[in-house]
């Protein structure tokens, strides 16, 4: 794994890196009836649009053009929202590869007539790729950590990424394994 905290500050292809500060947003939203589910708690997919939503413009800014949600793990649901909350979604690139990106997501919710803190309700990571006007995977500067919370969440999605590609290449072996011992699924 690199350490991109002490790489040099260009990315791909000689496009200048970014600070993680140039792409973070958070994204705000009250919660209505309409988001409600059978349990009158705010739906699960609700919060995961949210999060895809916020985590969206994320990649794009930091990108600099259109970026596609490509795979969402640990999307970890920590506390109910409910109708009257006032939900927040703090979202920051944590990783950059050749074309991808691993975006970072936290989910908090305050209710909207008390001034009490926001409490942490959510938190998903999600991976995206930059595309061209052809829907082709196309370079992203690299991240360029500021902070040590940067550089570790960096380090972790390092991590994490290294688990999404052993879990994958296992499961294509199984399969071919299995489709060579005549197996269909």
């Amino acid at each position: 794994m690199t350490d991109q905290a002490t790489a040099p500050e260009s990315g791909t292809a000689g496009i200048p890196g970014k600070p993680t500060s140039a792409s973070r947003t958070t994204l705000s939203h009250i919660m209505t009836h309409n988001d409600t589910n059978l349990l009158g708690t705010v739906h699960g997919g609700v919060i995961m649009k949210l999060v895809d939503d916020a985590a969206g413009a994320v990649a794009g800014r930091h990108s600099g053009g259109p970026a596609v949600t490509a795979f969402m793990d640990e999307m970890a649901f920590l506390e109910p929202v409910r109708v009257g909350d006032l939900v927040h979604v703090k979202a920051q690139v944590n990783w950059t590869g050749r074309t991808s990106m691993e975006v970072g997501v936290r989910v908090l919710a305050e209710r909207w007539n008390e001034s009490a803190p926001a409490t942490q309700v959510g938190s998903a990571y999600l991976v995206f790729a930059a595309v061209d006007a052809d829907g082709k995977p196309r370079p992203v500067p690299q991240v360029l950590p500021e902070t040590d919370r940067d550089r570790r969440r960096n380090q972790e999605a390092q991590i994490r990424r290294t688990h999404r590609l052993s879990r994958r290449r296992a499961i294509t072996e199984l399969r071919e394994r299995r489709a060579a011992e005549g197996f269909e699924d």
